[in-house]
């Protein structure tokens, strides 16, 4: 497979890769405890457990998602080691779910880290992962917003993670037997985000907007903000919800 081929694929491959070679391996990140190397570490680990999962089923022998352990092999490679597995495990997912767009129906449920998803979300996660960690690097960048701001990204991110996306999140708040948690996080002229978690679990879904907003921002910044993120300029979000509402709600949002 071709460059222009893989980038077909994966147009936010090489912003991606710019960003990591403008950068030290041991630089810090907006991604909590992760210096650069460690993005890298993390994106070659979905690159490859994404073609894996979606091969083997299209092959006819489904396997099961493997947890984070699977970074551990790129961990303990050299800077330029971990660099060719990168380029080379994504242009191996490029190849997998180019051959699975022409053998597979799009809505071909495939089993992924125990829930289904269909057959276009192995390269539409791994475009969202390639945005969301360039952000990390770059943080607020005309790239970074542009891609940010699309509107898939929310669509992507409420309907095939979300429900993942909060579960950290509901662990750490005391809710009780009785407790509940509700937030909308709007952005004018779209359906509003709206995320419950109580006892029993999380739900997150996209809704005509109702009633006051929790947080209202821009599409980027509340992307951001339910993957955990926190824009730089604070003023881009807005709320009237009280301290405690929106101190209950940010928690949840508290992303991988």
């Amino acid at each position: 497979m071709n460059q222009a081929e893989i980038d077909d694929v994966l147009p936010e491959l090489a912003p991606f890769v710019h960003a990591v070679q403008g950068r030290r391996p041991d630089d810090g990140t907006w991604c909590e405890g992760w210096t650069v190397r460690d993005v890298l570490v993390h994106q070659t680990g979905n690159a490859e457990e994404l073609a894996r999962v979606l091969h083997a089923f299209h092959a006819g022998s489904p396997v099961e998602t493997r947890g984070f352990e699977r970074e551990a092999p790129f961990r303990r490679m050299s800077d330029a080691e971990l660099w060719a597995a990168f380029r080379d495990r994504c242009e191996r997912l490029a190849e997998v779910t180019a051959d699975a767009a022409q053998g597979l129906a799009p809505d071909t449920e495939v089993t992924w880290t125990g829930r289904t998803v269909t057959v276009p979300f192995f390269a539409e996660h791994m475009r969202e992962e390639l945005i969301l960690h360039r952000w990390d690097l770059t943080g607020d960048d005309r790239t970074a917003l542009q891609a940010l701001n699309a509107p898939w990204m929310t669509e992507h991110s409420v309907v095939s993670v979300g429900r993942p996306l909060l579960e950290r999140g509901r662990t750490t708040l005391d809710l009780g037997s009785e407790g509940r948690i509700e937030g909308r996080l709007r952005t004018p002229g779209t359906d509003d985000v709206v995320v419950t978690a109580d006892a029993g679990g999380t739900s997150i879904r996209l809704a005509p907007p109702e009633g006051p907003a929790t947080i209202e921002s821009d599409p980027a910044a509340r992307v951001l903000l339910l993957w955990g993120r926190r824009p730089a300029d604070p003023s881009r979000w807005h709320s009237s919800a009280g301290p405690g509402a929106l101190l209950r709600l940010r928690s949840l949002l508290a992303g991988y």
